[in-house]
């Protein structure tokens, strides 16, 4: 072979094309998940459209859709349940299919769940093959598909619309794409109050970009390292690489400017609706913590969900559902740490332990602490790897098992008496 000959390495197909087969299989656990839905609640005398679109949350954003801002409801304890508490992007888009399609309020938020779901997959499929490669991404989807609480995803709920727009700004960060970034975030801010985590995501890679790429100015003789977005290695795959240099290389020579304007447009989503809740309320840029208050939400550092879990040791049967919490809670932060050692890329190291932490250390209502924890992708990612090393027809098997199930519990869940 000639010194003057190439090695030259076979193009990917385009990202969407390469997330045919998770979607695909998304979608089939989504069905199954459906399906059982569909045949538990008739069996129940319960309509699984009805669990699925019109209770608990999903009637509040309806609301909102529908009446706007300003409903409470006074409990006889004293505790005023305000609509402020829910941030408006869900119900904005619920109110933009009702007049532009022949849907209900509810009709329209299970069309946007509908959408957005797939969307969400996309963008865990994106992230996972931009770190990974194109078979850890198919196991990251399927391990989201099945998690416990899945049936979520299909709720008019707005986990799923908030898991794409953090799951496609994550991937924008990680491929040097900052406005993009920065819009993704600023819309994530106005759906959940999660969106903090993402905003925090962006920022955290924007100043470590900006960090590195002044070090580099200022190393004598040194020059930036580079990892061009789509650059493969021998297997055709995109290489792993450490948290330090894939996010910050993913975009070589990204202009400041742009770089500055992801950044500042992140917070705004969040921040204009909570200034906005202050001044409607009188009471100030906290005014917002004050609504939650009402709701008996707040950030304690997780002593209330700790007393709740003591709680539960009190006698046989809740201890083993103490005990179950308590290895819940371990394995989240055993997975939290194993991404860290596996050097995941900053920005979703951060995103995640801020999902953690506002999940777990607040005084919400513990039932829904589960689907609280739902946006925290990152966590299955390196057990998505792990499938992804494993024989075919053994992997096949355990997505299959868990696909099951989540479908059982999910339709047990749904048709109990406590709201998600």
């Amino acid at each position: 072979m000639s010194d003057l000959e190439t090695r030259v390495v076979p193009a990917r197909a385009p990202l969407l094309r390469r997330a045919v087969p998770a979607l695909l299989g998304y979608a089939a656990v989504r069905a199954l998940g459906l399906a059982v839905l569909a045949g538990w609640s008739a069996a129940r005398g319960k309509s699984a459209y009805t669990l699925l679109t019109a209770r608990w949350d999903s009637l509040w954003y309806t609301r909102v859709a529908d009446l706007g801002y300003g409903y409470e409801v006074r409990l006889p304890n004293g505790d005023v349940h305000s609509n402020l508490a829910f941030f408006p992007l869900l119900p904005w888009l619920e109110r933009l299919l009702h007049a532009v399609a022949p849907l209900s309020y509810a009709d329209a938020g299970f069309v946007v769940s509908l959408l957005a779901s797939p969307a969400a997959a996309a963008g865990i499929f994106a992230v996972a093959d931009r770190l990974y490669g194109s078979r850890a991404g198919f196991f990251a989807v399927l391990l989201w598909a099945v998690l416990p609480v899945g049936i979520v995803q299909s709720m008019a709920y707005s986990e799923s619309l908030f898991t794409a727009l953090a799951a496609w700004s994550l991937y924008a960060v990680l491929t040097g794409r900052w406005v993009s970034a920065g819009v993704l975030a600023a819309l994530a801010g106005l759906t959940r109050p999660v969106g903090v985590a993402v905003v925090a995501a962006v920022w955290t890679a924007g100043v470590i970009s900006f960090v590195r790429e002044r070090g580099t100015r200022h190393a004598p003789g040194a020059h930036p390292h580079t990892h061009a977005p789509g650059a493969q290695g021998p297997d055709g795959h995109e290489p792993d690489a450490p948290a330090d240099t894939q996010v910050g290389s993913s975009a070589p020579g990204a202009p400041v400017r742009r770089r500055t304007l992801g950044m500042l447009l992140a917070p705004l989503g969040a921040a204009g609706y909570v200034l906005w809740v202050g001044r409607r309320t009188g009471a100030g840029p906290l005014g917002y913590l004050d609504v939650q208050a009402g709701w008996r939400n707040g950030f304690d550092g997780g002593y209330a969900f700790a007393r709740f879990v003591a709680g539960r040791f009190t006698s046989f049967p809740s201890a083993l559902a103490g005990l179950g919490l308590i290895a819940g809670v371990a394995l989240l932060i055993w997975l939290y740490v194993t991404c860290v050692r596996g050097r995941q890329p900053a920005a979703l190291l951060v995103y995640t332990g801020v999902v953690l932490a506002l999940a777990l250390c607040a005084s919400s209502y513990f039932g829904s602490k589960p689907r609280l924890l739902m946006p925290a992708f990152p966590l299955l990612l390196p057990l998505a790897r792990a499938l992804a090393r494993r024989r075919p027809p053994v992997a096949a098997l355990v997505t299959a098992g868990l696909a099951g199930v989540a479908a059982v519990y999910g339709a047990f869940w749904l048709n109990g008496s406590g709201p998600p």
